[in-house]
């Protein structure tokens, strides 16, 4: 009982003590006479912090810094691109206008962009860092990877090319920076992190007619702010390398909600070289379908279900007549098996490496074969059918222009 009456005492006493004693945490300055105190009652000194050490400034500007530098750096590389387009309604000629972002590719006046910021423009005009303007020429376009090349006819001293990153590096949580021109205003940076990879986004023939059933694969998602006018930007890594192409983000208002898509750098530099020599680009093609992973109906969300021999893969549903793959003997799925009430089509071959490369997705498959193959390339698929492991050679050919038949699950 002594105990417990004599220890708020006690405690008192030692929190006065060490406040009397301990250093002022202020440097002490002039102030105020307090005013009248009840009796007992001691007003502390007034005190105005001092600056924190320049080290820790330092320590705290550091990613600052980093920013300022990119920016100062990689600006100079980004233009605006304003273009026209004329269209005709009944008897009327009516002119839109729409505006984007780009970067500088080569000293040769080359400029990349997005196909839908310029195609079908009459007219082309890009603003460079420093106000100077230029009109410039479509080279080429690419809706599949929603990829384009103009060119200004303009002094090499202006142009600045940028300095590409390697894409398959990139991992979820690196700093993603975004230099455009959002709502037409000029030179804005944005930062945020890479936040998912591996995306699919609809070719821009897609959108536009509905025809074309490639999907653009490998899609990097961006928390970094970009709207409208952004597209064509770069994206950038701490390096101040290009990782992607700024191209679309998903909204329901028109402006940016928290995710965007950008073309990953590999692509770029498949796409864009091949552009400039033929104004166009040729794409392999395989000719088999699969059922899309999302939902868990890839081979890694089946594989007990169906009890597949492998946990990764792509699972062939079909193949296309008249394909590669159909001449070089892969063989889609037998049989309609419910699945989460989605028919599957089981029994198929299942790819599970291209060219000694291990592939997990169907998406996997289409970007190795973007990226790395051309039309007339022959290809190794390392398949799984049933208990057996064996290489098929494939002959790829060009992507046909028409969308082709696929044979119906058993044939």
């Amino acid at each position: 009982m002594f105990w417990r009456r004599v220890t708020p005492i006690l405690l008192a006493s030692l929190v006065m003590a060490a406040c009397q004693s301990a250093p002022p945490l202020r440097d002490a300055v002039a102030s105020t006479p307090p005013r009248d105190l009840p009796m007992g009652v001691t007003f502390p000194d007034q005190t105005l912090p001092t600056p924190v050490p320049q080290a820790i400034i330092d320590a705290a500007d550091a990613e600052y810094l980093l920013l300022t530098n990119i920016y100062e750096r990689l600006a100079p590389s980004v233009v605006n691109i304003d273009v026209t387009v004329s269209e005709v309604s009944g008897t009327a000629l009516h002119l839109d206008s729409a505006s984007g972002s780009g970067f500088v590719y080569d000293t040769l006046g080359h400029i990349v962009t997005n196909a839908h910021v310029v195609s079908d423009a009459d007219t082309i005009f890009v603003t460079f860092y420093d106000g100077y303007v230029a009109e410039a020429q479509l080279i080429g376009t690419d809706a599949y990877s929603d990829l384009a090349v103009i060119r200004a006819n303009v002094d090499a001293e202006r142009l600045f090319p940028v300095t590409f990153g390697d894409s398959h590096a990139v991992r979820v949580g690196e700093r993603a920076i975004a230099i455009g021109n959002p709502f037409g205003l000029a030179s804005s940076m944005t930062v945020g992190v890479v936040s998912a990879l591996g995306r699919q986004l609809p070719s821009a023939e897609m959108l536009d007619t509905n025809l074309n059933p490639f999907q653009n694969p490998s899609i990097i998602q961006v928390d970094t702010d970009i709207n409208p006018g952004n597209s064509g930007g770069p994206l950038l890594n701490s390096r101040g390398e290009v990782i992607g192409v700024n191209t679309a983000i998903r909204t329901e208002t028109g402006t940016f909600q928290g995710v965007g898509f950008a073309v990953p750098s590999a692509t770029v530099q498949r796409v864009i070289p091949e552009l400039i020599d033929a104004q166009t680009v040729n794409y392999a093609w395989l000719g088999i379908s699969s059922q899309p992973i999302e939902g868990g109906f890839g081979v890694s969300g089946l594989v007990d279900l169906l009890q597949l021999p492998v946990d990764s893969g792509v699972l062939v549903d079909s193949v296309t007549n008249n394909s590669p793959a159909q001449r070089a003997g892969l063989r889609g799925g037998t049989s309609l098996q419910e699945v989460r009430g989605r028919n599957i089509c089981t029994g198929g071959d299942i790819i599970v490496a291209v060219n000694g490369t291990y592939i997990r997705t169907m998406d996997e498959l289409v970007y190795f074969l973007a990226v790395n193959t051309r039309p007339g390339d022959e290809i190794v698929l390392l398949v799984v059918r049933g208990e057996e492991t064996f290489e098929v050679p494939v002959l790829l050919e060009a992507r046909p222009v028409e969308p082709q038949i696929s044979l119906p699950c058993g044939d």
